[in-house]
């Protein structure tokens, strides 16, 4: 891990604080990076979602009940 000396908005900082309900500013740094990395994830996810092509009978298929 590395120590990184930053300037943060200290309104901004306890507003955030009390969104997450983190204890330290740590905490409340490293909750904000998850979520941006989190959200830039579910974006290339939907991405990748929206260009794939879908086998929609393979699809009713595999939703039908089986008979034996």
């Amino acid at each position: 891990m590395t120590k990184r000396l930053v300037e943060i908005d200290d309104a901004l900082l306890e507003r955030a604080q009390a969104a997450c309900g983190a204890k330290t500013i740590k905490a409340t740094v490293e909750a904000g990076l998850r979520a941006i990395a989190d959200h830039a994830a579910g974006v290339d996810h939907i991405r990748q979602l929206r260009t794939m092509e879908f086998d929609l009978d393979a699809f009713d298929e595999a939703r039908s009940p089986r008979t034996r």
